[in-house]
């Protein structure tokens, strides 16, 4: 998969890409399982369009933190 092919992992959408570059905002997580798991040393990686990350955190029993950047570096 390239990057002009990054798909949403949850509902299979293609997301914009253009010349390489992703002109959408997505929710991307890394997880590298440790000891007291049933993953030992196993990484798990996945995408989610914003939609979809909207509609998970929607059934969260606890809201996600929410805060503002004054500024991006």
């Amino acid at each position: 998969m390239g990057m002009n092919d990054i798909r949403c992992n949850v509902c299979g959408r293609r997301l914009r890409c253009e010349n390489g570059i992703l002109m959408e905002d997505a929710f991307e997580a890394v997880k590298e399982w440790g000891f007291f798991s049933k993953k030992d040393l196993v990484c798990h990686k996945f995408v989610m369009c914003e939609n979809c990350y909207d509609s998970m955190i929607e059934k969260f029993a606890i809201p996600v933190k929410v805060f503002h950047k004054n500024e991006v570096m």
